[in-house]
């Protein structure tokens, strides 16, 4: 799909990316759907949207690899055949994200923490060498648990990179409970913008606010990098997912698969066709 098809339609290709995901987690009956589900609408506002072939984009919070992997197969990078072998032995395409085998994915993640201070260095690099690109990093909430993103944040306000585009997937839960319960609130627009972020708050499912916050905090030549804070929800597309910690670890049975592909269908394209 063209940028001016997906800004037409977004929940189209939005759709296209949960069955696929869906598909994906069934097939190796695994789990990690609910993280998926929850930033996928980031990412197709980041990689179909606004990046560019000098851009970097970072996946921090790797265990939504199978979002990574069926964004990157519907951009051509990862082959069909390629897609097939996800969480199988001698895969290119593991649980998490494994560096050195696809340009869109330059570095291995999943220990959470380190997505930024890659990211951080990367923006750093290139101001050094005075290039016009962009480093783009996904976190999610519970990351911002972690002292080395908060390093990372300090790092980058110092030596002001404004190239930096940090992007929270704040749906409030983390491995073991909801994020506001376990180490407080620590993903929010007012800690951000108190040490030194420009910070936009939105609607992480919305794909057009996304791509415009983007666009806008781009325009802003002004030193500060930058944060937008996104609110999702945990599954983000099946009613029996959404909002449920258990569905970070569950993998679908036979039922559950079709229940949750037959949702799917009905919000994203029935919806439309029916409007």
């Amino acid at each position: 799909m063209t940028a001016e098809e997906i800004l037409n339609d977004p929940n189209q290709l939005s759709g296209e990316l949960r069955l696929k995901i869906l598909s994906l987690y069934h097939k190796a009956n695994a789990g990690h759907i609910g993280c998926s589900l929850s930033c996928i609408d980031l990412m197709i506002a980041v990689l179909f949207l606004n990046k560019s072939q000098e851009d970097t984009f970072i996946l921090s919070k790797g265990h939504a690899a199978a979002a990574l992997y069926a964004s990157l197969n519907t951009l051509g990078e990862i082959s069909d055949e390629e897609l097939d072998t996800f969480y199988l032995d001698g895969t290119t395409l593991p649980a998490h994200p494994a560096p050195r085998q696809y340009k869109g994915i330059p570095f291995a993640t999943g220990s959470l923490g380190h997505g930024l201070p890659i990211a951080t260095g990367i923006a750093h690099a290139a101001k050094v060498k005075d290039e016009e690109s962009y480093s783009y990093v996904l976190l999610s909430d519970g990351e911002t648990n972690e002292g080395t993103t908060w390093e990372a944040a300090h790092y980058a306000i110092q030596n002001q990179l404004d190239n930096l585009i940090m992007i929270i997937d704040k749906n409030g839960l983390q491995g073991f409970g909801f994020t506001d319960k376990v180490l407080g609130e620590t993903a929010s627009v007012e800690k951000w913008n108190a040490i030194g972020f420009e910070t936009i708050e939105l609607n992480g499912h919305d794909i057009l606010s996304i791509d415009q916050a983007i666009k806008e905090l781009k325009s802003h030549k002004n030193g500060l990098p930058k944060a937008i804070i996104a609110s999702t929800v945990k599954g983000k597309g099946v009613s029996y997912m959404e909002n449920k910690l258990e569905w970070h670890y569950l993998p679908m049975n036979k039922d559950q698969y079709e229940q949750a592909t037959l949702e799917v269908k009905e919000r994203y394209f029935n919806e439309l066709t029916n409007a």
